[in-house]
């Protein structure tokens, strides 16, 4: 079996178990998405791009105060991953005719993204190729395991979310 000491060609151990369990995290988290990276890459969309279709699409399906698109700020809010520069991605997504940008009808001023039928389509190209690369990705964990593995992770996600400052 590898370990992260091994695989890093590291000759002393680690100075604590939480560096130790962050550079696996890190490490394992770049080992796993490159297979996703080189997906959404063949269909022209970075892995950021692809979580802004994701969240539209969820929008667009279930509409949130009457409205089935949302403003960058609020996308940007729901990615799994922080994006330095939500609206310039979404530029891109405009470009390409995968998302629309509206007015708000209360208030003009306000700028939102919506999927377009060409990005909702794309993203049911996406559907069936995602979930074979989760299950080839950690598909060889037990439900238990995962189950445990998604718990731990929620914990470790705690101290972030109660330190967090308004």
């Amino acid at each position: 079996m590898a370990t992260l000491q091994r695989d890093l060609n590291k000759k002393s151990g680690f100075d604590s178990p939480e560096q130790q369990a962050y550079l696996n995290l890190a490490y394992t988290h770049a080992k796993l998405s490159a297979a996703f990276a080189r997906l959404f890459k063949d269909h022209g969309l970075s892995e950021a791009a692809y979580n802004i279709l994701r969240v539209l699409r969820g929008v667009r399906k279930h509409p949130e105060n009457g409205r089935d698109a949302l403003p960058c700020g609020e996308i940007g809010g729901r990615l799994i991953a922080r994006v330095p520069d939500v609206t310039r991605l979404i530029d891109r997504l405009v470009k390409a005719g995968l998302v629309d940008r509206i007015r708000g009808e209360a208030d003009r001023r306000v700028v939102l993204a919506r999927i377009t039928t060409k990005g909702l389509a794309l993203l049911r190209k996406l559907d069936e190729p995602v979930l074979e690369l989760h299950a080839q990705t950690l598909g060889h964990l037990t439900r238990s395991e995962l189950k445990q593995f998604n718990a731990l992770m929620e914990k470790a996600r705690q101290i972030q979310a109660s330190t967090r400052s308004p």
